[in-house]
Formats: structure tokens, C-alpha cells, sequence
């Protein structure tokens, strides 16, 4: 399975967890953020930056998962009705955290708070088939500008 990430060419040739929170981890997890697609990793990266900081210093991550890897999936139909409000980080925190702390798989599936019907996967840096997970390329990115400024406006 292929995932993709946008990362800041200085984290780009490695596979880097900053462990900073995210929607589906608390502080100190480390754990890497990928999507489906080249387009929900750009969107999905976008928000996080609230638009800003897109030029010729991001690229394309290309991650290959083992094709026997094993990937939770969230129920998005037991999520609570609000749970892709941002105020709402420490119900998504808590259900990847215990997914984090069981190490039960690779990755976990989680859904899109910013494009319904579209996943993310979020991978287990600990996990002990994460030595089989390989960057295999890293590729130029080159954003349209016209949707950095209109992210902009509404910082």
C-alpha cells in the first residue's frame, strides 16, 4: 500500500515523527501522518498550516507499507457527531492513544476531518513492523499559489 505525506524538505528523506499532537495522537506519540492521495495529503497539510509556507522547500513523500501490514479502522459511524471540530482533539486523542499504547497494528485508518469520505493513515513509528516501512521516492511539489491565498484569507 502507498500512503503519501507533504513534509518540509529537511524531513523529507527520512521518515521523521516530530511527536507533536495531532487529531489522533497526544504529545510524545510518535507516529507519522500519511494520506490516501497526493491530494489529501496537500488539503490535510494545508489546514495544519493554515495555508502558509508552500514553495519550492515541501515535497512529496511516496511510503510503501508492507502489502501484509496491519491497519485498524476507525468506525466513523461510532465517532461522536462533532468529533471534526477542533475543540473536539481529546476524543480523537484518546482513541488513537489507546490504539498507539496497544501496538495491536502498523497503522491505524482514520477519516478525513477536512474531506468527509476520505482516510488518513497514521502510522506507529514503535510498532514492530515499522522496519518495514520504506520511503521510495521523494517527489517535487509544486502548490498552485491560488489556493494558499485563498487559505490565507481565512487565517
Amino acid at each position: 500500500m502507498l500512503v503519501y505525506r507533504i513534509a518540509h524538505k529537511k524531513y523529507s528523506e527520512t521518515l521523521f515523527a516530530s511527536e507533536l499532537e495531532g487529531r489522533w495522537n497526544s504529545e510524545g506519540k510518535k507516529v507519522l501522518y500519511t494520506a490516501e492521495s497526493i491530494s489529501l495529503a496537500y488539503l490535510e497539510t494545508m489546514y495544519a498550516r493554515k495555508g502558509f509556507g508552500y514553495n519550492k522547500d515541501f515535497r512529496i513523500m511516496v511510503i510503501q507499507l508492507p502489502d501484509d501490514a496491519t491497519i485498524f479502522d476507525i468506525d466513523t459511524k461510532k465517532l461522536p457527531k462533532k468529533w471534526r471540530d477542533f475543540r473536539n482533539y481529546e476524543v480523537c486523542q484518546t482513541i488513537g492513544d489507546g490504539w498507539f499504547s496497544e501496538k495491536n497494528s502498523l497503522a491505524v485508518r482514520v477519516p478525513s476531518a477536512v474531506v468527509v469520505d476520505n482516510f488518513n493513515i497514521v502510522i506507529n513509528t514503535l510498532h514492530e513492523e515499522y522496519k518495514k516501512v520504506k520511503l521510495i521516492a521523494t517527489l517535487d511539489f509544486e502548490p498552485d499559489e491560488r489556493l494558499e491565498a485563498i487559505l490565507k484569507k481565512y487565517k
